[in-house]
């Protein structure tokens, strides 16, 4: 197993309810894009060439991910949250007020679908107990997002072999609220 799906199996065993995968569609984005916001506002030079908090972030978490890998999903996950910073950039260069809304609300609301996920998934976070779910996080929305286009299939048997299946929703009977 590559350190990458390794890493995958391993936070995938916090998330195997599909509410919680869902609300993690949501607030992973949004606490990166938060991040972003937030640290964009951090600008400083090396070697002449101007940088900010939140791409020297991002490029760390790059490599990263290229050291655990170099897959589909790591190289989706480096361009996705590489958009998402991108896009918090006007953000981070606003107005005070706008930068703080932006950048504490995108924090608080994406923490937020992730406790309420967890809440229904009636288990911790996984960086609770390993710091990197930190980093797993947006490989694991990537990989899911795949994994929901059709593509995948190798990987995401390994992740059910190892971690167990996505638990299915079982419907309610006819009539009963």
């Amino acid at each position: 197993m590559t350190p990458s799906t390794t890493l995958l199996v391993s936070y995938a065993r916090y998330h195997r309810d599909p509410r919680n995968i869902a609300t993690h569609y949501a607030g992973i984005p949004l606490i990166i894009f938060a991040i972003g916001v937030l640290l964009g506002r951090l600008q400083f030079s090396l070697l002449g060439l101007p940088l900010n908090g939140a791409v020297t972030v991002w490029a760390l978490a790059a490599a990263w991910y290229l050291y655990q890998g170099v897959s589909v999903v790591t190289m989706a996950t480096i361009a996705v949250t590489g958009l998402l910073v991108m896009f918090a950039q006007p953000f981070a260069q606003a107005a005070l007020l706008t930068w703080l809304a932006a950048g504490l609300g995108s924090f608080v609301v994406g923490w937020a679908f992730q406790l309420v996920g967890h809440v229904w998934e009636g288990r911790k976070p996984a960086f609770v107990d390993d710091i990197r779910g930190l980093l797993v996080g947006p490989m694991f929305v990537t990989a899911e997002v795949w994994f929901a286009l059709g593509g995948g299939k190798s990987l995401r048997d390994q992740i059910d072999a190892e971690a167990g299946p996505v638990a299915r929703q079982t419907p309610r009977p006819t009539g009963q609220a």
